[in-house]
């Protein structure tokens, strides 16, 4: 099983602010925070390109990067439902990969900080791009709040499992093309555990909203 990691598994959004915030200060420019953290998703150079002229932004990312873990993981909170998630699904001996387009330092150090229990964790990959560590990994659905990660499971020839936790609502994930769409990770315990009843070699998801 795979999961994406912002506003899926982890809320990251007052951590990333911070950080934002920090960078902002330093570099002596302006950044709306607020309109940051409601596109969360896309890669952290397109964010900053919003902020910044194109030469500066290596030096921003850089500099975001470098402030990330000592500032924003201790901010970060698991999104509802997301331990008991990951421990469903270890629970009926699946095995668990992180494919996040956030830098692999940051990542690694919410999901341990999180407590999470996971097999590997893959960062800095965006949309259909996380679809190579999807497929290598063998995972059979990805689960993420982005209509990006509806891309990436595709890619991935796994099961896109959307959750209404981030930018886009239940309608918009559907309309998208999500095989599945939860409103949060809440519900994700009774369809995973249906899901793997009636999963055979025959059986293809179809779209369901629950």
């Amino acid at each position: 099983m795979g999961f994406d990691l912002d506003l899926t598994l982890a809320d990251t959004r007052a951590g990333i602010a911070a950080v934002y915030e920090e960078v902002a200060r330093r570099l002596g420019v302006a950044i709306d925070t607020a309109a940051v953290v409601e596109r969360l998703g896309p890669p952290l150079e397109q964010e900053l390109a919003h902020w910044l002229p194109a030469e500066a932004v290596p030096a921003a990312a850089a500099l975001y990067r470098s402030l990330y873990p000592d500032v924003a993981v201790a901010m970060t909170t698991p999104m509802a439902g997301a331990a008991e998630a990951v421990a469903e699904v270890r629970r009926r001996g699946g095995r668990v990969i992180v494919v996040t387009g956030k830098h692999i330092v940051g990542a690694g150090r919410t999901v341990e900080t999180l407590g999470l229990d996971v097999d590997e964790v893959v960062g800095s990959v965006f949309g259909a791009a996380k679809g190579v560590a999807i497929s290598r990994f063998g995972a059979a659905a990805y689960v993420g709040d982005h209509v990006a990660d509806i891309e990436a499971a595709r890619a991935g020839r796994a099961v896109s499992v959307a959750v209404a936790t981030g930018p886009y609502t239940e309608q918009a994930l559907q309309d998208h093309g999500a095989d599945v769409v939860l409103p949060d990770l809440t519900r994700f315990g009774s369809w995973y555990n249906a899901w793997c009843v009636s999963r055979s070699p025959e059986i293809r998801a179809v779209s369901t909203v629950m």
